[in-house]
Parts: C-alpha cells; structure tokens; sequence
C-alpha cells in the first residue's frame, strides 16, 4: 500500500505551484550509508520531523533525520498553507479531555501559531507569512454553528482574538455573495508551505542536524537503544520520533497505523490576476475557509494569484481530473475572475483520524509518534515537535495531555480502508446537498 501511495502522491505534485515557486538547494541531502549513532533519529522531514529536530538540538541532543523522498515533499510541502489556532474538531477535544484539558490543549494551539511566527523570525524564513483568516458560513444553518464556536473559543477555550462578521460585514472583507457571515481571527494566518518547511530544514542543518533523503525506513528494532534501518544504513539512538503521517510507511504498529487514513486533497493556482484584482478579491489578503463537511478554503498569493482547494477524496485522483471541478466552484465564489485561467494544479495526501482530533503517543518510552493533524498541521506540528521534545528530556505534562486523547481505527485493513471511506463521503456529499 505504501509504495502505492507513494507513487500517487509523486503524480499528484506534477504541476505544483509551490515546487515551481521554491528554491530548493541545488543537491539533495546525502542517501543513509552505513551505521551511525545520535541521541534522536527523526523519521520524516516535513514540518512535524523539523520541529522535533529543532527542538531536540536546543536542549543539546544530537539529531539524525531520514526521509524516503526529501524535506517538504510530502503533505508539509503541498497543504493549503492555513496557519490556524484550535483544531479540527473542537468539540472532541473538549469532550474526552474536559473543559481544564480542553483550555490547555487551546493555549498549545496557540503557542502553535506563535512558533511559526518565532521562527520565521528567528531563521529569516522567506515563507510569504500573512496574518488574518476569515472563518465563514454558506448556508443559513451553518451559522449558528459558526457563532456557537465562535463563543466556545471566548468564553470556553479562552481565545479571545475573534469577531463576528454579519452578512454586510463579511461582504466587505469577501467580494463574493456567497458568504452570510463570518469569524475574523486577526492572530492566525497563511504562508507558503514549501517555502516554511525549506526554511525549518535548512535551520535544522545550521543547528547542527544531520538529514539524510531518499533513506526510506524499513523497520524499527525496539529496545533500550533503538536501530533505525534503511535499505544501505541504520541509525543507533537513544529516542525515536516517527513523524512521517499518511507516507509513513510500514513502521509504526498496524493498530497505530489503522487510526489515520491518507485523504486527497486538491489545489489549483489561477495565472497572476495583478495587485489591484487580486486585492478587490479579500480584503487584506486573509485566508478564507468555509465551515462545510466539505470545505473550501483559498487565499491570496504573493504573486497575486487566486490558491483554491477543495475536493476531499481517498483515492487520489489526478490533479488535471478535478481541476475543472475545482475551478467551477472557485468561479461560483468569485464570477469576477471567471476568465483566469488555471496555471497549476496538485494535490497531496493528508493525514485524518476518526474523530479529526490529533494522535500523538508513545510505543515505548523512547519511541514516540505524532500522526492525525487532519487539516490543521502547518501549527500543531510545530508544537508537536515540542511537546515531544520535552517528553524526551522528562517534561511530559503537554504530551500526557495529548495522549489522553482516544482514537478509534478506521474499518479494515488496508485494502478495505479506501472503499469504506469513500462510502462514507459518499454519505456526508449527500448530507451536505439537503
């Protein structure tokens, strides 16, 4: 299934509009060869990998990271960019770790956002970071849903930077007649995913970790020091992080590995529309997402184009086989841009959980594993990656916290799990139309 998905997820990011417009170093870093030793061996360079090997390195331990492609190829390079507070399902936080829990399990999220702010900063990240992210409703009865979360994050979860935009309000910030209101977060916001995750790979390097590409895991030998094979070499250590989600591979446990599944999600990039259009567009350039089973979101780019996602799937469908479908509904939200064309289209595999709540445990003391961001990773993987951390230097009271949460696994094994799910969307597109 691995290489299968793998090979997916290499079709889906053929027209990929960050992979045209990110610098990659002009080399890949070195393939594993041989044996080596270090206090941590990371598996997966993507935003969860680089933020344990960050953090990791601060607190003095030596770090190896391996990926099996290189960092950000997979969903840290392709995601919508959304850099957001709270979580996917907020309610499943607040229902398995109590309303103390749920309020501390908030104020990570929100240390989550300030972390991509701080090292943007503190590593001169060139990721296009704006701040600003509208929340918003199409249908009249996602409204209330939209206000009682809203007060849920005030009152609740104790997140006080939101508004509440009524229809003329939203209407103001979002040229568009589709939205009756909205949620302004003035605190989070959007940044160029491949661009941020280059930037947190090459801090990794200058803080003295050691990434090594194209060094697919095949196992993991448990223990008291753990070793960490690939195909020509293994990694000694002390600890292990697998942070490689839905491409994991065969390394985690099949009961850890049965709680997520690999969901499609797709991207296209309209031509430049110019500064003046594209403004006219969102007021201040926020990140938009609708409050839909299944959601639209988009946002502005740098270079003034229209980044519109959507279109959940579990099969991964090509790009070039849903853009159209994608552009039709970015044209319904915006008719004023319905002669842009289409310059790219891509897509990756995200990691979801049943209950859309974050899985972050331990297999043994010194084998840790971070999985389900469901949507929300460009954040909560940078606070995983200290949560994790700390776990490994004793300070274990943030990652208690998570493990608390429970998570079911999805139906079948690996063969069954893409048919169930697509049954099971099936079900939700038709809830959505009544």
């Amino acid at each position: 299934m691995t290489e299968s998905l793998d090979r997916r997820a290499d079709a889906l990011i053929l027209n990929s509009y960050y992979e045209a417009s990110a610098a990659r170093p002009h080399a890949d870093d070195p393939m594993l060869d041989g044996s080596l030793e270090a206090d941590v061996c990371v598996i997966g360079a993507g935003f969860a990998g680089l933020s344990v090997a960050l953090e990791c390195r601060a607190r003095g331990l030596s770090v190896i990271v391996l990926d099996a492609h290189r960092p950000g190829w997979g969903a840290s390079g392709r995601n919508g960019g959304q850099t957001l507070v709270g979580f996917a399902k907020d309610e499943v936080i607040e229902r398995q770790l109590g309303l103390e829990g749920a309020r501390a399990a908030w104020a990570l999220s929100v240390d989550g956002v300030k972390l991509v702010r701080e090292r943007i900063e503190r590593y001169a990240i060139d990721c296009d970071f704006t701040a600003g992210y509208l929340s918003v409703a199409t249908k009249p009865k996602r409204v209330p849903d939209l206000r009682a979360w809203m007060d849920d994050a005030s009152a609740r979860w104790g997140y006080s930077a939101l508004s509440w935009l009524d229809t003329d309000g939203i209407r103001t910030r979002v040229a568009s007649e589709r939205y009756l209101a909205g949620v302004y977060d003035p605190f989070s916001g959007h940044l160029h995913p491949l661009k941020y995750c280059l930037g947190l790979a090459d801090a990794a390097r200058r803080e003295g970790a050691l990434l090594f590409a194209h060094s697919p895991v095949i196992e993991v030998v448990r223990g008291a020091r753990p070793v960490v094979r690939t195909a020509t070499g293994e990694v000694r250590c002390r600890f292990v992080a697998a942070c490689g989600n839905a491409t994991i591979g065969n390394v985690l446990p099949a009961p850890v590995a049965a709680r997520i599944a690999p969901i499609a999600s797709y991207i296209v990039a309209t031509e430049p529309l110019g500064e003046a259009r594209a403004n006219a567009l969102i007021a201040g350039r926020c990140a938009v997402c609708d409050n839909n089973f299944f959601l639209d979101y988009f946002r502005i780019s740098a270079d003034h184009r229209v980044l519109f996602g959507g279109r959940a799937s579990s099969t991964g469908a090509s790009p070039s086989e849903l853009a159209q479908q994608i552009r039709k509904r970015m044209v319904g939200v915006f008719p004023q841009i319905s002669d842009a064309r289409i310059e790219f289209a891509w897509g990756g595999f995200v990691d979801v959980t049943r209950n859309r709540a974050p899985d972050f445990g331990a297999i043994d003391p010194n084998y840790y594993y971070m999985q389900g961001f469901s949507g929300h990773g460009v954040a909560l993987t940078g606070i995983a990656g200290r949560v994790v951390a700390q776990a490994m230097a004793g300070e274990t009271d943030a990652f208690d916290l998570f493990a608390k949460l429970r998570h079911a696994r999805f139906p079948g094994g690996p063969a069954l799990r893409g048919p169930a799910l697509e049954l099971g969307m099936l079900y939700h597109r038709i809830r959505e139309l009544l």
